[in-house]
């Protein structure tokens, strides 16, 4: 899986001829730019033009299928499940959904732009994940502090920040003890990089 970073809280997952799209940037943001991906599945967590440009998901002939709220899944090999918790992005309380995504041979938690650190109890006893995605930015979503302390108690194995800027970034790999970690283009990994990895912080750069 190569994962990559386009701004907000989109993260590209691609393997083989498969593309996901998370967080998918709308063309009415007034933060971050839109990508235009031509992905297979694009998933919206939460209904906010940083986040939900689903149609910028599809490119050509290749329309995306997309998930935007709780339920479960079976898309092409991935599968899929998604739980409402809570967040107040951009000033508004809206449900954010969680998804744990399995593709790849990889499971991958994607926490959109979670607010709220009382996750439902489904994801809090899952496995430990080989990935999680969380914002640390504030602005409604968790804070890097609370990120941290979240990030810790799901005991992911990879953890890579979105919705950041400088300074929110800064607070987080501090309190991540992770100071010394530096922006990489892209993330590539398979199953077996991952099983001896604990809470490992990846920043993407956008």
């Amino acid at each position: 899986m190569i994962l990559t970073y386009h701004e907000g809280a989109c993260i590209r997952a691609a393997a083989g001829d498969t593309t996901l799209v998370l967080g998918p940037v709308s063309k009415a943001s007034k933060n971050y730019k839109p990508v235009n991906f031509g992905a297979d599945v694009a998933f919206v967590s939460f209904d906010h033009p940083d986040m939900n440009g689903a149609d910028e998901a599809s490119r050509g002939d290749r329309e995306a299928f997309v998930i935007s709220g709780p339920g479960e899944y079976e898309v092409k090999d991935i599968s899929v499940a998604a739980f409402a918790a809570g967040s107040t992005y951009g000033g508004e309380g809206k449900i954010n959904t969680v998804y744990s995504i399995h593709f790849d041979g990889l499971s991958v938690l994607y926490l959109g732009a979670l607010g709220d650190l009382d996750l439902p109890a489904e994801v809090l006893e899952m496995d430990a994940p080989d990935i999680l995605i969380i914002p640390i930015g504030d602005n409604g979503a968790l804070s890097p502090a609370e990120a941290q302390k979240l990030a810790t108690k799901l005991e992911a194995k990879i953890v890579i920040p979105v919705l950041y800027d400088d300074k929110s970034l800064k607070v987080f790999l501090k309190e991540a003890g992770a100071e010394s970690v530096l922006p990489v283009d892209k993330l590539t990994v398979k199953p077996r990089d991952v099983a001896d990895k604990e809470s490992e912080v990846v920043v993407l750069s956008a």
